[in-house]
């Protein structure tokens, strides 16, 4: 699978710096004109530069996969302050997808009890939080268990999200920019958002102040395409006109 393919073209770089194209067709038994296609999305993202005959890392400003437990406690109380603002979005009655995050998964206590809503995710921390939740209808979408992220990913993930209509979808982001627009650290997972950004619902992505100006391995939208973008502080004034001119609705928790 061509998403499986990059994340491990990365993953090899990582540990060696440096491959030559000839390597990676032997490696991944493809065709050079294939290897090229995924250099192209690699070198796209920011993530490698070519030279002579292969590709070299280029890590700038590039985050990689962390375990969830890494991220999970990282500026805690601004995610469950932008949770919190998002989480007042919601109505009664709305079918909402809650995508897998260390943000996102604070929205879930934020629910009233007498709030009655039907929940979609692919998040194992959020289906555990919902066990404590009566008044909620949850539907785990199955997949495959990606470990490092508590999430499932792959087709099951993607038939359910194809087969429901959703009110309002809440992403996650490992880093956004306006160059990069929101990205994401695992390829399994960028294909999972990429299917949600093709739903025709309001969009909201949650992020805290730390993730504006970095990017991460892959893309799954530009920022003009999300509908909503709730963070804890106000961004740089770059991100203000980019959004204006783009009709993206911004929230600052602290407001």
């Amino acid at each position: 699978m061509k998403v499986e393919r990059i994340h491990q073209i990365h993953e090899l770089l990582r540990e060696r710096k440096r491959i030559s194209l000839d390597e990676l067709c032997e490696i991944f038994s493809v065709s050079k004109n294939t290897i090229r296609r995924d250099v192209i999305e690699l070198e796209g993202a920011g993530i490698i530069k070519k030279v002579y005959g292969g590709i070299v890392l280029k890590e700038a400003n590039i985050t990689s996969l962390e375990p969830f437990s890494a991220r999970e406690f990282r500026n805690i109380d601004d995610k469950k302050k932008i949770a919190a603002a998002a989480a007042a979005l919601v109505n009664d009655g709305e079918v909402i997808y809650i995508d897998s995050g260390t943000t996102t998964m604070h929205l879930l206590p934020n629910f009233s009890e007498n709030q009655f809503l039907t929940v979609v995710t692919a998040s194992i921390y959020v289906l555990d939080l919902a066990t404590g939740h009566n008044n909620l209808n949850v539907i785990a979408t199955g997949g495959s268990l990606l470990a490092p992220v508590k999430a499932f990913v792959g087709t099951g993930v993607l038939d359910c999200i194809r087969n429901y209509n959703f009110s309002k979808i809440f992403l996650a982001s490992t880093g956004i920019s306006i160059e990069h627009g929101a990205t994401n650290a695992s390829p399994l997972e960028c294909e999972v958002k990429r299917e949600l950004m093709k739903k025709s619902c309001p969009k909201f992505l949650l992020v805290d102040h730390s993730k504006f100006g970095a990017a991460s391995l892959m893309t799954y939208s530009d920022l003009k395409s999300i509908d909503c973008v709730i963070t804890d502080a106000q961004p740089e004034k770059k991100y203000l006109d980019y959004f204006k001119e783009n009709n993206v609705k911004l929230i600052v928790a602290d407001d």
